[in-house]
C-alpha cells in the first residue's frame, strides 16, 4: 500500500477537502436561492445533532489510524486487520443506535431543545446518515493508519458529490410542498453521500486485500479495550467542539428573542452565522483537518519506535504548518468578507460582518486542532479534552451573557467562540511544551507568517479594488485577487524562509 509523508498526505487530503468544501458551497448557493436564510435556519437547527454524532464517533477512526500505524511499524499486518474488524463491529452498533434514536424520538428532541417544529423534516432526513458514516469512518481510519490518504480523499469527494446532487435535487423537487420539506430534502443528501462513500471504500478495501488473511483471535479483548481507551477521550474532545455548535443552536435563537428579535429575524441571524459564516471559515480549516489526519499516524509511528528527534521535528513542522494555514486565511476573510459573500451568494449576501469577525478565530482553531493531534499521537488523550472543555465553558458563559444584549446580539456568540478557542489552543500548547520538553520556535512559526500574511492582504485588497474599478465586476475582481494572493503568499513563504523549496520538495518526495 502506498504511503505519503506528512506534507504530501496533508496536500492530498487538503486538496480533496478544499474541493469538497467548494462543492459544499455550491450546495449552499442553490439552497439559499431556493429556501433563503429562513430555510437554512431550519436545515441548520438539525444539522448540529448530526455533527454531534460525527464528533462522538470521530475518536474511532483516529484510534484505528493510530493502532494500525503502530502495528504496521513493527510488521504486524494481521494485527492491523484485527483492529479494523473489531472497530467495524463497534461503529456499526454505535451508528445503528443513533439512527434508531433519531427516528423514534425526533419530535421529543425538537420539543426538549425548543426548536421550530418545521425542523422536523430535516432531522428525520439525516437519521440514516450516522449508520452509514460509521462504516465509512472505520475504513478511512484503516487506510490512514497505513499513511495512505488517497482512499480517504477520493471517498470524501464521492460523498460530497452524492450529497450535493441528491440534496439539491430533492430540495428543488420538494419546494412546492413548503420550505421545511425542501430543507428536509437537502438534509437527506448527507445520508446518500455517506452510502456512496461507503460503497467506494468497501470496494477499495477488497481490492487491497484480495488474499485472505488468517487473523489471530488471541488479542481480541485487548484490541477492543485499546480501541475504546483511545477512541473515547478523543471522541469526548470532538464532542465538546460539536457541543459548542449544538449549544449555539439552542442558546443563540432563544437569546436573540430576549434581545428583541422576532422568531424569523432570530432564525435568519442564526442561519447567517452557521449556514454562511461557519461554512466559509471551514474551507481553510479543511487543510488543518487534513494536517491532523496525516499527523497522528506519523507521530504515533515515530513515538512507538522511540525516535524522539523525529517526533520533535514533526511537532515543529506541524505547528508551523498550522500557522501558515490559519493566519492568511483569517486575514483574507476578514478584509474580503463582503466581496466573498457577494461572489458565493449573489443577491443574498447578508451577514458579511458576522463572517468578518468570526474569521479572527481561524488561527486559534487550527492551532487547537493541530496541538490536539500532537498530544493524541503521543498517547496524551485526556489533556486536550480537558482544555477544550474549559474553552467550551468559557464560550457558553460569554454567549449567555452577551447575545441577549441588543447591540451585541449574534456577535456575542462569535466573541464566545473566539475566547473558547484562544483558551483551548494556549492550554494545549503549554501541554505540548511540557509533555515533549520542546521549545517552539515562535519567530519562524508565528512572526514570519504574520509578516507574509500582512503583505499578502495589502496586495489582495489593492488588486481587488483596482480590478473592480476597471471591470465593475465583483466576481472578476474577487477571483483575481484571491488567485494572485495565493501565488503571492506562496512566494512570500519561500522568501521569508518559513519553508524552503528544498524542504518542501524533499518532504513531498519522501515516502516515510
Amino acid at each position: 500500500m502506498k504511503r505519503q509523508s506528512l506534507i504530501k498526505g496533508t496536500v492530498i487530503l487538503g486538496a480533496a477537502g478544499i474541493f469538497v468544501k467548494f462543492l459544499g458551497i455550491f450546495f449552499r448557493w442553490p439552497l439559499i436561492m431556493l429556501i433563503g436564510d429562513e430555510g437554512i435556519g431550519y436545515y441548520q437547527m438539525s444539522y448540529p445533532l448530526y455533527m454531534f454524532f460525527i464528533a462522538s464517533a470521530s475518536g474511532m477512526p483516529v484510534a484505528i489510524s493510530k493502532m494500525v500505524s503502530e502495528r504496521n511499524a513493527v510488521g504486524n499486518k494481521d494485527g492491523a486487520e484485527l483492529v479494523l474488524k473489531k472497530a467495524l463491529i463497534l461503529m456499526t452498533i454505535m451508528g445503528g443506535i443513533f439512527t434508531v434514536f433519531i427516528l423514534l424520538f425526533s419530535n421529543k428532541i425538537i420539543s426538549v431543545l425548543n426548536w421550530d417544529k418545521k425542523s422536523y423534516y430535516s432531522l428525520v432526513a439525516i437519521a440514516a446518515a450516522p449508520l452509514c458514516i460509521s462504516i465509512v469512518s472505520a475504513l478511512r481510519g484503516y487506510f490512514q493508519g497505513f499513511q495512505n490518504m488517497i482512499p480517504t480523499a477520493i471517498s470524501q469527494i464521492f460523498e460530497q458529490c452524492g450529497r450535493v446532487i441528491v440534496g439539491v435535487g430533492l430540495a428543488y423537487l420538494l419546494i412546492p410542498k413548503g420550505i421545511e420539506y425542501s430543507a428536509g430534502g437537502a438534509a437527506f443528501g448527507a445520508s446518500f453521500g455517506a452510502i456512496v462513500a461507503g460503497v467506494y471504500l468497501s470496494i477499495k478495501y477488497i481490492s487491497y486485500n484480495k488474499e485472505k488473511k488468517t487473523i489471530s483471535k488471541n488479542n481480541e479483548k485487548h484490541v477492543m479495550y485499546k480501541l475504546l481507551s483511545i477512541a473515547i477521550p478523543i471522541s469526548l474532545g470532538s464532542a465538546v467542539s460539536s457541543v459548542m455548535s449544538l449549544l449555539d443552536s439552542i442558546i443563540v435563537p432563544q437569546k436573540l428573542l430576549l434581545a428583541g428579535f422576532s422568531h424569523k429575524e432570530a432564525t435568519i441571524l442564526y442561519g447567517q452565522l452557521t449556514g454562511k459564516a461557519f461554512v466559509l471559515i471551514n474551507v481553510p480549516l479543511t487543510l488543518s483537518i487534513a494536517l491532523c489526519a496525516s499527523l497522528v499516524p506519523i507521530i504515533s509511528e515515530a513515538y512507538i519506535l522511540s525516535k524522539r528527534s523525529e517526533v520533535v521535528n514533526k511537532v515543529q513542522l506541524a505547528i508551523k504548518s498550522a500557522m501558515v494555514i490559519g493566519i492568511p486565511s483569517a486575514c483574507g476573510l476578514f478584509f474580503m468578507s463582503g466581496p466573498i459573500l457577494k461572489l458565493i451568494f449573489p443577491g443574498n449576501s447578508g451577514g458579511y460582518y458576522i463572517l468578518k469577525y468570526l474569521s479572527i478565530s481561524i488561527p486559534f482553531i487550527t492551532l487547537t486542532q493541530t496541538s490536539t493531534a500532537i498530544l493524541q499521537g503521543v498517547d496524551k488523550y485526556a489533556l486536550p479534552v480537558i482544555n477544550l472543555l474549559i474553552g467550551c465553558l468559557a464560550k457558553v458563559i460569554i454567549t449567555l451573557i452577551l447575545v441577549p444584549i441588543p447591540k451585541i446580539n449574534v456577535y456575542g456568540a462569535i466573541i464566545g467562540t473566539l475566547t473558547g478557542y484562544i483558551i483551548a489552543s494556549m492550554l494545549n500548547l503549554l501541554q505540548v511544551k511540557h509533555q515533549l520538553k520542546i521549545k517552539i520556535n515562535i519567530y519562524d512559526s508565528l512572526i514570519k507568517t504574520i509578516y507574509a500574511a500582512i503583505i499578502m492582504t495589502i496586495l489582495v485588497v489593492f488588486i481587488y479594488l483596482n480590478v473592480y474599478n476597471s471591470t465593475m465586476s465583483n466576481s472578476i475582481a474577487c477571483f483575481s485577487a484571491v488567485f494572485i494572493g495565493i501565488i503571492i503568499y506562496a512566494i512570500l513563504v519561500l522568501l521569508f524562509g518559513i519553508f524552503s523549496y528544498s524542504q518542501i520538495e524533499k518532504r513531498i518526495r519522501k515516502k516515510r
